[in-house]
């Protein structure tokens, strides 16, 4: 972000939760924060980058914390999983079992590349999220347990999602394979498919982007905007990126997706809120990939912070169903 003290002098003041959207997800906000209005994620201070040791920590503490709520948001699943091993990329291969609530769409499949800041996120969460997205989509669900830093920094989790990508294409049709990113698995997405694209490799025949962490160098206008009022990722993620990054430049294209050719890449949709702190990085990638000439759809939601309202209200449903809506037509 540029340090510009040019700007609009903002007073001191409270930003409601507004009565505009659903009272579930007023009261995900309210539980966000202290009495006094701080979100509660601002007192999670990260370690310097160069501090690998408390990186692993706080790692396997996040990591912890990620299963456990994935595991709560999930529910009753029904659907298998097992883990395969390529070389050094780790694959969960969730298969939904057919019922009353889902059929499966046999030869179909749902590539899951999950967030947490291209740090976190890993292991059982990446486990359970793959079985999550076999349940919602009713195809094969390939999740990608892609590594991260401090022991495997750039470009191992790209290198890991392009070697997933082609596991994947040995099994399915391209036009039979759907990618999705959530945050940091956004900006994997985009950044493999480029690679792929290079290498001749056929593009799936769509792609998700969950509020894409595509701009590493964090140069958009909500960045500022939002920071705070996004109660979710309420401040920069810098000192990730940069631990992620290893002394690259944080604007190449393959760290900054947002800032490479996008021509030729698959539709797209595309989903952030007006409280999403990546919400300039997802408006901005909207743009620049319909100048590119890909079909890209954008989903903006009222007040919602970074990842949604938590899962369970009618905006988080909504989102879900504009998902579940735009997979199902890369077939129609």
């Amino acid at each position: 972000m540029d340090d510009d003290t040019h700007g609009v002098a903002v007073p001191a003041r409270t930003v409601p939760f507004p009565s505009s959207i659903s009272a579930e997800a007023r009261a995900m906000l309210a539980r966000a924060v202290r009495a006094d209005g701080v979100p509660l994620n601002t007192l999670h201070v990260l370690p310097d980058p160069a501090d690998h040791p408390a990186w692993i920590d706080l790692k396997t503490a996040a990591d912890a914390h990620y299963a456990t709520a994935m595991e709560a948001l999930a529910g009753t699943l029904r659907s298998t999983v097992e883990t395969v091993t390529i070389a050094e990329t780790t694959i969960h291969v969730a298969t939904p079992v057919a019922g009353p609530e889902a059929t499966f769409k046999t030869g179909r499949a749902y590539i899951d590349l999950h967030g947490g800041a291209l740090v976190f996120g890993g292991g059982l969460a990446c486990r359970v999220g793959a079985r999550m997205q076999a349940n919602q989509h009713g195809m094969r669900c390939y999740g990608v347990d892609y590594r991260t830093p401090p022991e495997h920094p750039f470009p191992a989790a790209l290198d890991d999602c392009l070697v997933a990508y082609r596991h994947v294409l040995t099994h399915h049709a391209a036009s039979d394979i759907v990618i999705g990113g959530r945050s940091a698995g956004g900006n994997l997405a985009i950044a493999m498919l480029r690679r792929a694209r290079d290498a001749g490799l056929p593009m799936p025949a769509g792609l998700v982007l969950l509020s894409p962490q595509a701009d590493l160098t964090e140069s958009g206008d909500s960045f500022s905007v939002n920071q705070l009022v996004d109660v979710v990722l309420p401040g920069s993620l810098m000192a990730t990126s940069r631990l992620y990054a290893n002394g690259a430049d944080l604007a190449d294209p393959d760290l900054s997706p947002l800032f490479g050719d996008l021509a030729g890449l698959p539709a797209t949709l595309l989903q952030t809120g007006t409280r999403d702190l990546f919400l300039s990085t997802t408006v901005r990638l909207h743009r620049a990939l319909r100048r590119a000439g890909v079909a890209a759809e954008l989903h903006v939601f009222e007040a919602m912070p970074h990842g949604g309202f938590g899962g369970d209200t009618p905006e988080d449903r909504d989102m879900q169903a504009e998902v579940a809506r735009f997979v199902s037509e890369r077939w129609r």
